[in-house]
């Protein structure tokens, strides 16, 4: 599994790339898809809501979890019972499997879900926060905590970029500025939903106190 960020570096962005950018217009976000690493006798990585789809990704890949907790989904889902909010469908949901994630996770908005397998834990918070809230004064990098035992570092490291230390703690800026409209559509909501994000991301990283700082081009 290769996280968002690490899709937009290798220029390999899609669909679940294109989602996370769809609040942002033109200007330079700051402080962003946060993540704050500590590996001793396992590994401890906390990260910002931006990441919750990628952690539980993530965990169902590494072993059978059972998840349960909040999924946001602008699709029905027969499968789970729950209720319309402001055109997204909220399920609450105990004891999904890493299979049922596999199955429906290209088709959900956000999985806020706790989950626990063989040396994995992953806690979150089940409410996104507000909008203008996230910036970089107010970051909140324990909005997932994902444990893992150490047998997992490759796969974990591999999927979020993370470089080979103890402790690292790394956030990125959106510099946005271009939004390109789709063509021939005529629906406001769907423009919405369709245009792309043109722009520079700027990866800033602090690994066992050394500063770091890589940018890449991007459009999704």
């Amino acid at each position: 599994m290769d996280c968002f960020i690490k899709k937009i570096f290798m220029n390999k962005a899609d669909d679940n790339c294109h989602r996370q950018f769809v609040r942002f217009g033109k200007g330079t976000f700051s402080g962003r898809a946060a993540l704050n690493l500590k590996k001793g006798d396992n590994i401890k990585l906390g990260g910002s809501f931006e990441w919750a789809n990628d952690f539980v990704n993530l965990a169902s890949e590494l072993a059978d979890c059972k998840f349960s907790g909040i999924i946001l989904s602008k699709e029905e889902l027969p499968e789970f019972s729950g209720r319309e909010k402001a055109a997204v469908r909220e399920y609450a949901v105990e004891n999904v499997s890493s299979e049922k994630i596999k199955e429906i996770k290209d088709k959900v908005y956000t999985m806020l879900l706790d989950g626990e397998g063989q040396g994995i834990s992953l806690k979150m918070k089940k409410k996104l926060p507000k909008p203008g809230k996230s910036g970089e004064a107010k970051i909140d990098d324990k909005f997932c905590i994902l444990e893992a035992d150490l047998k997992y570092w490759n796969q974990i490291k591999e999927a979020f970029m993370l470089p080979e230390c103890r402790k690292c703690k790394i956030n990125h800026a959106f510099i946005i500025s271009e939004i390109a409209m789709p063509q021939g559509e005529k629906d406001f909501e769907k423009i919405r939903l369709m245009a792309k994000r043109k722009g520079k991301l700027i990866r800033k990283s602090e690994i066992d106190g050394q500063e770091k700082r890589e940018e890449r081009e991007f459009e999704a």
